[in-house]
């Protein structure tokens, strides 16, 4: 069923109105202009050839603390993009497109998200790949629904991501998150007793903190702790001399790498040996740690293994590596994901309307590097199957 009570007030989307103007009705026109303005400039992009462009408005931080994420998703869709054109383009109708796409820094923060939104649909874009972020990709979803453009975001997991009827997401949900977690926990490693660490501050990790909980005590397991810090916390020594007085036999840090790297190296400081468990957010942590030791034998979520054998995902690592001099990660692979996901619409749509687009995500399959025959509910979300990465001889592997 649609979801029929996101309705916004009068007053609301008029405002939202006024801060984006640019409506998608006009973005084939504008993106064409780009193209041309791309051309005169005499850079080498996919819009540069002749013909008719769609425009993706990629957004997500290349800057700052999460510009690790947002530089993976930026470089994933690059490569999807090139592969697509080489190969063609998308034929809808009796039309070939190239796809484009602008990429907007949003710097992981919610003001600087709406002005990179801005940004991009002032330049003519015609589906949104992003945010990157929850909090990111919260701030925008009523300026895209209000504009309704198609808005599919490859790792804001946070379940207002996708509140609105336009809005769809590749990655896992928050309390899909906690609860395949603590399944994990309980059920597969058979651990009775956990303790949590979460950023209090953050949408994302909260999110995974109450259903992993949750789901835990359900399973008849007992959080002995559960202790919260705040964005920009370096310090963990109060949290960790806390768990270390209880019979915690493993923690549980649902966070992005950037905290996991303090947090592993602080608890070894202590003298704590537990094992880990993390999200997805963890995806990247072997380039921050400086002793993957502090994090051997951790087990995070994700949708995308890198050394998958499998010809799609060896294809892409290799291509990516060869692009960027570097192995891709989640972010990377749910970014291909999407432009190829924005691909299947509308080719299923045969119209590169936003409505049609739309419409069309409900109607589409998707063959991807984050799983095989991805559909997708009015609701947004991606069904879809996880896997667990193990960190072992400080080499990310699969848990099986």
């Amino acid at each position: 069923m649609k979801k029929m009570t996101k309705v916004m007030s009068m007053a609301l989307a008029a405002s939202l109105v006024v801060a984006s103007l640019t409506a998608c009705g006009g973005g084939e026109k504008k993106a064409e202009t780009k193209a041309a303005e791309t051309k005169a400039a005499g850079e080498t992009t996919a819009a540069s050839a002749d013909g008719d462009v769609f425009l993706i408005g990629g957004i997500g931080p290349v800057t700052g603390s999460a510009a690790s994420y947002g530089n993976s998703v930026k470089q994933g869709a690059e490569i999807a993009i090139k592969e697509i054109n080489a190969a063609g383009g998308v034929t809808v109708g009796d039309k070939t497109y190239t796809l484009d796409m602008v990429f907007a820094d949003d710097e992981a923060t919610e003001d600087k998200a709406i002005q990179a939104y801005n940004s991009v649909m002032d330049q003519g874009a015609q589906a949104i790949l992003g945010c990157v972020t929850s909090g990111a990709c919260i701030a925008i979803t009523d300026l895209t629904a209000a504009d309704g453009i198609l808005q599919i975001t490859p790792s804001g997991s946070a379940m207002d991501c996708t509140k609105n009827d336009n809005a769809f997401r590749i990655c896992f949900t928050d309390p899909a998150q906690g609860v395949t977690m603590a399944d994990l926990a309980a059920e597969t490693l058979g651990y009775k007793k956990v303790a949590v660490i979460y950023n209090q501050s953050d949408e994302y990790s909260t999110g995974i903190r109450e259903a992993f909980e949750k789901e835990f005590a359900a399973k008849g397991g007992e959080i002995v702790a559960s202790e919260a810090f705040s964005n920009g916390d370096v310090d963990f020594n109060t949290q960790l001399t806390t768990i270390k007085g209880t019979d915690a036999e493993a923690i549980f840090i649902p966070a992005y790498y950037q905290d996991a790297t303090y947090i592993t190296k602080q608890a070894q400081d202590m003298g704590m040996e537990l094992p880990f468990l993390g999200s997805d957010g963890w995806d990247g942590v072997l380039g921050t740690v400086t002793d993957p030791a502090t994090i051997e034998g951790a087990i995070f979520l994700s949708p995308f293994f890198a050394a998958d054998p499998s010809e799609n995902v060896a294809a892409f690592v290799a291509d990516y590596n060869e692009a960027y001099g570097a192995t891709p990660d989640q972010f990377a692979a749910d970014a291909y994901d999407v432009v190829y996901t924005i691909k299947a619409a509308m080719e299923q749509a045969g119209s590169v309307e936003s409505a049609d687009l739309i419409a069309a995500m409900t109607e589409i399959t998707v063959d991807g590097l984050t799983g095989d025959g991805i559909t997708w509910t009015a609701e947004g979300e991606p069904n879809k199957g996880s896997k667990f990465i193990q960190i072992v001889d400080g080499a990310y592997t699969l848990y099986e």
